[in-house]
């Protein structure tokens, strides 16, 4: 079956697949609420609700997504962010994370994590990015719809996508 696509069309449906999911989720809804009676025509309008937020938030994961092959694999596990790369590397804590900004001057873009006194740039192309979507909605006070658009900005520069609130402290 998977040679009947060519990899392009593949990947470009691998990477919409929530999208598509919302979809067909909404389509059995739709199909059930217009057509049954009593308690499953109720769960086929359920159903239509459930695949609209499914296509809403896939289609901010499918613009988050960003294609081609790039360097290095990026593991996260239990909010500890852990990029492996051919020439740099290293792990962050979120909880320990102060500025999150993106270098659009690199090729491919580079999501920079900053603690402080640490810099880790992780590849927005790297194996396993895609994980970051979910990893960023952590932060408090990130705005997804603002960093989906300055990660499809064509501008070369650096951005500041985040940075953790001040904490007041009493004397």
């Amino acid at each position: 079956m998977a040679e009947l696509l060519r990899p392009e069309a593949r990947a470009a449906l691998w990477r919409g697949r929530e999208v598509i999911a919302g979809i067909g989720v909404a389509a059995l809804g739709l199909w059930w609420g217009l057509s049954a009676f009593g308690i499953l025509q109720w769960l086929g309008w359920g159903l239509v609700a459930l695949g609209a937020a499914l296509v809403a938030g896939g289609v901010q994961r499918w613009r988050f997504r960003q294609e081609g092959q790039g360097p290095g694999i990026l593991k996260i596990d239990e909010g500890r962010v852990a990029y492996m790369g051919p020439l740099t590397g290293g792990t962050v804590d979120l909880d320990a994370v102060r500025r999150l900004r993106l270098d659009r001057r690199a090729r491919p873009a580079h999501w920079l994590l900053e603690t402080g006194d640490e810099v880790l740039a992780i590849p927005v192309t790297a194996e396993g990015a895609e994980a970051l979507f979910d990893a960023f909605a952590a932060l408090p006070g990130l705005r997804r719809g603002r960093m989906i658009e300055l990660l499809n900005s064509g501008a070369g520069d650096v951005v500041t996508v985040w940075s953790r609130p001040a904490r007041l402290s009493l004397v």
